[in-house]
């Protein structure tokens, strides 16, 4: 038996459906891990062949044949070193979730999934089955018995302590698990108490990267068999990390392991959003992002967002000044976009508003004018970035917060046009916190501290301010936080010490304005509760709060 083992973890994004350019990358990966870094064995995340989530590919027999086919291909590249990849595996009419051991040049062993996570972002029941007669996985190397868990696995007992059982000492955890606030120091309780419990020791590898409304952190992990948890490596990084394992006392030595210098909360989630709109962007063909820039506070942190995901020449920023719009208004965009160096173009919306006034004008004869023009002001400029984005190419981001999608306080086709939307899962509050924080770090403001002090509004109608429609942002998403995130009862939030009626008429509105959320634009998940894949309610539904 080697006193040592050298574990290479390929902490990179691998793009979902990308099944040929993921097989080519990991039997390089494979090499490199061997050839640069004189790894033993080399781990990739879960699913690492098709990318996670595939989702209904995996209901295509042609996808799940290509990924077998890749698998047989990757294992070609397997000698000299262990592999462990992961790949959707059909057995039949069965698929499971499963990694396989490569070595000598050939599939050695493979390894079923034992738990299938089915909640919150989770839907792996409804593709991957369990496998009856599967079992643990341990397989030598170089004499040292090494087990292998999937993800979800690790947050039960049973398949890690049968690993154990029968006789790994040390036990590799492929992993794609997405960000959310918060999650860091649950998993790393989580390592600390099962490395105890089974007295082996953990290389927790996690993918990175952004698919769709999910982003992937990394910030994989090492624990000893004694239960200490070795400093995360960088989310949101690709890296490789290289560790030794000391086979006699069963822990780590880093070799390659950059760990994060902020893991704050607020520096996490930043980070979060700006790799969510990188790599959205980038896997659907876009390089460059438009936004309306009002001078509030949601367009300026989705403007600080892009540029800090794409570089400043790659935004551009569309200023839509209307009869109400505040001087102060268009004098914070034009402040924040010479701060940063982004274009800012300026379309008044005031024309093509009284056009439509005029057309409506028989029609609405007799009719004070009321919420409708106001949204017909939104309206107009939704129809104009819009219409930028079709001529110039790009896309175009939505500028939307939590608490106005769970209130219904945006306009359909007005301000929710775009694509993407980068703070759709932060509250009102949170923006205000993530604006602060943003400005602490990297020089100069990004954010101009005007924009942060004034009151919201949506200039819609003369001196309007958000708290005219809404309770104050503090009572709103603390209202939101419980009855959203938390799913307590609306009687469980008056019980919190909220007016309840106040609290019935924020449960109302969340209630009526689910049918805009099921229109509007993915955003990148950063709560433990995020309106879209996550929280799916019905639209006709007629249980009490």
């Amino acid at each position: 038996m080697t006193d040592t083992l050298r574990i290479a973890m390929a902490q990179f994004d691998f793009p979902v459906g990308d099944v040929a350019g993921n097989t080519t990358r990991i039997a390089a990966m494979i090499a490199e891990a061997r050839d640069e870094y004189g790894a033993d064995v080399v781990l990739f995340p879960e699913t690492a062949i098709s990318g996670y989530p595939p989702e209904d590919l995996l209901m295509r027999p042609s996808f799940l044949s290509d990924c077998e086919d890749a698998l047989r291909e990757v294992a070609k590249a397997a000698t000299g070193i262990v592999a462990v990849v992961g790949w959707p595996e059909s057995a039949g009419s069965i698929l499971y979730n499963s990694a396989s051991v490569l070595r000598d040049g050939k599939v050695d062993v493979t390894y079923r999934k034992r738990e299938l996570p089915n909640y919150n972002v989770f839907d792996e029941r409804r593709y991957f089955h369990v496998d009856p007669d599967g079992g643990s996985c341990v397989f030598d190397v170089k004499g040292v018995p090494v087990g292998l868990v999937i993800c979800e696995d690790l947050w039960f007992p049973e398949p890690l302590a049968d690993t154990a059982k029968q006789g790994a000492q040390l036990v590799l955890v492929p992993n794609a698990s997405p960000f959310e606030r918060g999650k860091h120091a649950q998993r790393d309780a989580l390592l600390a108490l099962r490395t105890r419990e089974a007295g082996v020791a953990l290389a927790y590898l996690n993918v990175v990267g952004g698919q769709d409304a999910l982003v992937f952190d990394g910030a994989s992990v090492v624990a000893d068999a004694d239960g200490t948890v070795h400093p995360a490596a960088a989310a949101f990084t690709d890296q490789w990390l290289v560790v030794d394992y000391d086979v006699a006392t069963r822990k780590f030595m880093p070799v390659e392991w950059m760990d994060d210098g902020d893991e704050s909360m607020d520096a996490l989630a930043w980070r979060a959003i700006v790799r969510g709109i990188r790599d959205y962007c980038g896997k659907n063909g876009f390089t460059n992002v438009w936004l309306g820039l009002s001078g509030g506070i949601d367009s300026s942190i989705v403007m600080a967002l892009a540029v800090d995901a794409l570089g400043a020449g790659n935004v551009t920023a569309v200023r839509m000044p209307s009869r109400y719009t505040a001087n102060l208004s268009n004098d914070l965009a034009q402040e924040q976009c010479d701060a940063v160096g982004v274009r800012l173009l300026t379309l008044p919306i005031e024309a093509p508003f009284e056009g439509f006034l005029g057309t409506l004008a028989e029609t609405f004869a007799g009719q004070a004018p009321d919420v409708t023009e106001e949204n017909l002001q939104s309206r107009t400029r939704g129809a104009l970035m819009m219409a930028l984005s079709n001529k110039f190419g790009g896309l175009l981001l939505t500028t939307g917060n939590k608490s106005e999608y769970a209130v219904g306080y945006a306009t359909i086709y007005g301000d929710m046009c775009g694509g993407y939307a980068p703070i759709k899962d932060l509250y009102k509050t949170e923006v205000y916190g993530l604006a602060k924080w943003r400005n602490t770090v990297g020089g100069a403001p990004v954010i101009p501290p005007g924009v942060i002090v004034r009151a919201p509004s949506a200039e819609l109608r003369e001196n309007q301010v958000d708290q005219d429609s809404l309770p104050p942002y503090d009572v709103l998403d603390g209202i939101l936080y419980r009855y959203v995130d938390l799913e307590q009862s609306r009687d469980d939030v008056v019980g919190a010490g909220y007016d309840a009626a106040t609290v019935d008429r924020v449960l109302r509105l969340v209630r009526t304005s689910e049918w805009k959320r099921h229109q509007a634009a993915p955003g990148p998940k950063v709560s433990r509760r995020a309106f879209g894949r996550e929280r799916r309610y019905p639209i006709s539904n007629r249980y009490p709060a």
